[in-house]
């Protein structure tokens, strides 16, 4: 018997796939017994290396822009779902999950036509295309956040699945290891600034100002910029005479976060989730040109909650502002953190995989 998993295009749908295959392999499934659906993005690197087999399909997306390729997207589909369906036959498959993108529609097809019990997880607060469309066909849907559940059927509200490290998260006993991982001093506030794997240039651009009035030895910043800029950023920070570590990438985010009294973020679904699991401050800047405004319904229960301060990119320089008020009030921070682990799911891995478990076992 075979779990196939479809992730495919970009971290925020092949990392939650990733930290649910491996929750399941902890409730005693072989990584033999889990297949990956995949295309040619960062997923030909990111799943083998993690140990399962990748079956790539050829497939993109919907253009959202008007473009003859959309024309050909039904023929792509179908062929799509007739190998899958081979593909998903050959190994046995009797549960599937598909995690969004693009192969997620051909995924879910394949995954009824062969008798198999499917599910989704939607990692947004506003779902995908692909969700929506395939919702009706799933026995659960999961989301990650409350906002979502009202736009698909059968949903479940169980947050986003995270890293194994973030399931027994503990600050207290990762924070001196992570001031030394990056050569920070423990009486200083860390600002932590994070913009999503490809980073964000108008954060890298505040962080800059935020730095430039700030004095020795009253913050110090931990700045992942991305790789794109990494070259930029990287010379300014070596000289300014405030502590400035900047970083393109980090793989284990559990002690950026451990590090951080405060981030400055974007609010991509996994780094919000991030923020509650960990019960990090934050001021968040949402990417203002992001589908739907979807980054904004992203961290809105957040916001609620009073777990983070969220500032449009259109009053960016109010970014500054907010981190400014943030260093000086250590009570707020409290507050903040204590909020925003309330808000937290740090589970949904664990919660996904017993569920695919229990499907498997029903049949």
């Amino acid at each position: 018997m075979t779990y196939a998993f479809a992730a495919a295009g970009t971290g925020g749908h092949v990392y939650p796939a990733l930290a649910t295959a491996d929750a399941l392999v902890a409730t005693g499934v072989s990584r033999n017994d889990i297949v990956f659906f995949g295309g040619d993005r960062m997923e030909t690197e990111a799943v083998p290396g993690a140990g399962y087999e990748l079956v790539r399909s050829d497939i993109r997306g919907l253009r959202r822009s008007l473009s003859p390729d959309n024309l050909k997207l039904p023929m792509v589909v179908r062929k799509a779902t007739r190998e899958m369906e081979a593909a998903m036959r050959e190994r046995d498959v009797k549960v599937v999950i598909a995690f969004g993108g693009y192969v997620a529609v051909p995924a879910a097809r394949a995954g009824r036509r062969i008798g198999a019990t499917v599910f989704l997880h939607e990692q947004n607060a506003v779902p995908g295309l692909a969700n929506r469309y395939i919702a009706s066909q799933t026995r659960t849907s999961f989301v990650a956040f409350p906002e979502a559940a009202a736009r698909l059927r059968h949903a479940a509200v169980v947050g986003n699945p995270l890293r194994p490290a973030f399931a027994t998260y503990d600050r207290n006993s990762l924070r001196a290891e992570a001031l030394r991982r990056y050569g920070l001093a423990d009486d200083v506030v860390v600002l932590g600034v994070l913009g999503g794997s490809l980073g964000a240039k108008v954060l890298n651009e505040v962080t800059a100002r935020i730095v430039a009035d700030a004095e020795p030895g009253e913050i110090a910043v931990l700045h992942l910029t991305g790789k794109i800029h990494i070259d930029d950023v990287g010379p300014e920070a070596e000289r300014s005479a405030v502590t400035w570590r900047a970083l393109a990438f980090e793989e284990e985010m559990q002690y950026f976060y451990a590090a951080a009294d405060i981030v400055l973020s974007r609010a991509g679904a996994l780094t919000v989730s991030e923020l509650a699991a960990t019960g990090t401050p934050a001021v968040v800047v949402p990417y203002a040109a992001g589908t739907a405004d979807h980054q904004a319904a992203n961290v809105a229960h957040l916001e609620a909650a009073h777990g983070a301060v969220v500032v449009p990119e259109a009053e960016i320089d109010r970014a500054a502002v907010e981190i400014q008020q943030l260093v000086a009030d250590p009570t707020r921070r409290t507050a903040m953190a204590q909020a925003a682990a309330e808000a937290g799911r740090p589970d949904a891995a664990t919660v996904i995989a017993t569920a695919l478990r229990e499907a498997a076992d029903d049949r």
